[in-house]
């Protein structure tokens, strides 16, 4: 066989054997290598987590790992591990993988009709890394409530009703320190202006929003209602509004999963800052998250000569407004005759 033919059958071996390597080379980075069958799925990375620590993550979800980790290495993933959420695909190869790996996705994070700083912790912390106990902490850390004004009883007042984009591995200070951001941008210099019209600073208008929040739900009547409670402040009349007891009574009992449809007299007497029956003037914060709705419903009051109102009977969701005690007397007693009847005892 001459030299020529021999060099000839080499390089066509030669090449041969590279064309198979670059196929199975090409296949183990191209192929599909997920073991999963939900269309879509998020993993997370917790903060200061390593290469070992992702390996034990992603082990449920990737079928051949050492292709992966070829892939990884090359592209030089585990000595830049990223803490965060990130979404897997059905089908991804493993290039696209550790593209993954390395996009971190932020939660859309919603949160409204919170009655207390801890139910909202317990709601922030099962969406995002840090846990209620340290948001809590965070957020009533001495420190930040002095340099923004705030104190431990009326710190809810911080929360704006919203969706926000929040990377999941979010710190508490960090969340925190969005959240007192975002509360700036809501109480603009004209919101300002409007609360002090009313005698009010953006932490009383939103304590006081929380009551007309809870009052009713018919966002057409907030203004009307927000009128009536301006009215008694200026008069220095005790607000005597019956969801600041019903806060009051849950406070006491440590329970806030109770339902409390009725109070009576013996509560309307109960020592408590937040009973506005006993004191005079707003609660020490607020009893709970008010919508943007009832925000502006104190800062865009009904102008009214009411004093009183009750539910109604007739339209319900709604309630009846009288200028005299002698006309609420009366629509009171049809309340109170209706839900006696109701055989509503608590």
């Amino acid at each position: 066989m001459s030299l020529k033919k021999i060099i000839t059958i080499t390089a066509v071996a030669v090449i041969s054997v590279l064309m198979i390597y670059g196929f199975i080379l090409i296949s183990k980075i191209f192929s599909a290598n997920t073991k999963f069958e939900e269309k879509e799925l998020y993993v997370y990375v917790p903060s200061n987590a390593n290469y070992t620590d992702v390996k034990k993550i992603l082990a449920p979800y990737i079928k051949n790992f050492d292709n992966f980790e070829m892939v990884a290495n090359k592209r030089s993933y585990p000595e830049n591990v990223k803490s965060g959420r990130f979404l897997l695909k059905k089908d991804m190869n493993n290039i696209d993988l550790v593209r993954a790996m390395r996009a971190n996705i932020p939660v859309k994070l919603s949160f409204n009709n919170q009655e207390r700083l801890e139910n909202f912790a317990g709601r922030v912390g099962a969406e995002i890394e840090a846990d209620s106990l340290s948001l809590i902490k965070a957020i009533k850390d001495p420190a930040f409530l002095k340099e923004n004004g705030f104190n431990e009883e009326n710190v809810f007042a911080m929360f704006i009703p919203n969706t926000y984009e929040i990377y999941w591995n979010t710190s508490a200070e960090k969340f925190r320190d969005k959240m007192i951001k975002e509360y700036h941008n809501f109480w603009t210099a004209e919101r300002i202006e409007k609360a002090k019209k009313q005698g009010l600073t953006p932490v009383q208008a939103t304590i006081l929003a929380s009551i007309v929040h809870k009052e009713s739900v018919k966002k057409d009547e907030r203004p009307r209602i927000a009128g009536v409670y301006l009215n008694r402040l200026r008069l220095e009349m005790p607000l005597q509004a019956d969801p600041t007891v019903i806060y009051a009574l849950k406070l006491r009992d440590n329970n806030f999963d109770q339902v409390i449809k009725r109070v009576f007299y013996n509560d309307l007497v109960m020592r408590s800052p937040y009973n506005t029956y006993v004191n005079i003037g707003l609660p020490p914060g607020p009893i709970a998250m008010p919508d943007i709705t009832a925000v502006d419903a104190v800062l865009n009051p009904e102008k009214n000569d009411y004093i009183y109102f009750c539910a109604s009977i007739d339209r319900f969701g709604y309630h009846e407004f009288a200028s005299t005690y002698e006309q609420h007397q009366i629509n009171a007693k049809k309340y109170s005759d209706w839900i006696a009847s109701q055989g509503v005892t608590r």
